[in-house]
């Protein structure tokens, strides 16, 4: 079971409450992906929003980033929101990163995207969400899979403009690309993911997470129902979630973001006002939130797997402003408390 973390970028706040510059948010978000290669966790996601708190906006610059001042981490985007970027220039961003990385430590998951904001910053139509994500996808697999540096790419769609025998440059040190489909739950998804044969990573922000278990049997029979097989047919699985030394603390830390979350997405969204006994049922196994000690963390994490049989479980901890110095202590926890747990328990079943 690989282990790790993802994130949008958090922005701090000061006393008032007010946001701090989005450039220290980068800054940090550079800084937590360095502890985690440190301290052995295996994966970081870099995931894409548009806003003033979470500010993350280009996956493709922050893994290139990292790339060169990390050794042995897997690094990718969770996700980057296809739809409103051009798949050669997602290409181009990660097998760059890629080739800085040595080779071998760097992957796309490509998805649809939660939130709106990206399409009219880059000139898109909400309407066209669906077939935006279907042709960009299909160009983005077609590009990963001319994999020597002399093929040429040819594709045509609706609504981007033609490729015409071309080089997409540079190619990845291993000809391709690790690719995955990232959804929040979708059918549809999943069953496209098997479909295509690629690995399907799932978001898990609400709700109970054994409910995924249909949705992951999907994905496989329709894998198999495909012609696909093997190890590129796996599932990730990506969470909220906080580590601290007791659930006490990891709660009484995670709490302040998350209402400061909610209270900014409610606005956007048109959410009601959080209430505190709903964070509280949702920090509470069997529900969605990974936050607290390492020993229930570690068990969770293992009682998801006997129900989805995922590969790598992930955690977002730095939302609404949680305080670094809680986001850095929670990923050493991951590391070196929840980890070796894990794998004792995987052992044990």
């Amino acid at each position: 079971m690989e282990l790790g973390v993802y994130s949008f970028g958090d922005t701090q706040r000061n006393p008032d409450g007010s946001l701090r510059p989005t450039a220290e948010a980068i800054h940090n978000l550079h800084e937590a992906i360095i502890l985690a290669d440190q301290t052995g966790l295996d994966y970081f996601g870099v995931g894409e929003h548009h806003t003033a708190d979470m500010p993350a906006s280009s996956p493709g610059a922050m893994v290139a980033a990292a790339a060169g001042a990390t050794k042995q981490i897997i690094l990718g985007s969770s996700v980057s929101v296809l739809s409103t970027d051009d798949p050669v220039r997602v290409f181009q961003q990660f097998a760059i990163a890629d080739a800085v990385s040595g080779g071998g430590r760097v992957e796309i998951t490509a998805g649809r995207g939660s939130s709106a904001e990206s399409y009219p910053l880059f000139g898109y139509e909400r309407q066209d969400y669906d077939q935006l994500y279907a042709e960009k996808l299909d160009l983005l697999m077609s590009i990963n899979n001319a994999d020597t540096d002399g093929a040429r790419v040819s594709w045509a769609g609706t609504l981007r403009p033609a490729l015409t025998d071309l080089a997409v440059v540079p190619r990845p040190v291993r000809g391709r690309l690790p690719l995955w489909l990232g959804t929040g739950g979708s059918a549809p998804s999943s069953a496209r993911a098997g479909k295509l044969g690629l690995p399907v990573s799932y978001g898990i922000i609400g709700g109970t997470p054994s409910r995924f278990a249909p949705l992951a049997k999907l994905y496989r029979s329709s894998a198999a129902q495909a012609g696909h097989s093997g190890e590129n047919i796996k599932i990730s699985v990506g969470a909220f979630g906080l580590i601290a030394p007791t659930k006490k603390e990891a709660m009484e830390r995670f709490y302040p973001g998350w209402h400061n979350l909610n209270i900014q997405m409610g606005k956007l969204r048109g959410w009601p006002a959080p209430e505190k006994s709903h964070f509280e049922a949702l920090v509470e196994a069997p529900r969605a939130y990974y936050v607290g000690g390492p020993d229930e963390i570690a068990q969770r994490i293992v009682d998801l797997h006997g129900h989805v049989g995922h590969m790598r479980h992930f955690l977002q901890m730095d939302i609404g402003g949680l305080p670094h110095e809680h986001l850095l202590e929670s990923i050493t926890l991951l590391a070196t408390e929840v980890k070796p747990r894990v794998e004792r328990l995987l052992k044990e079943l």
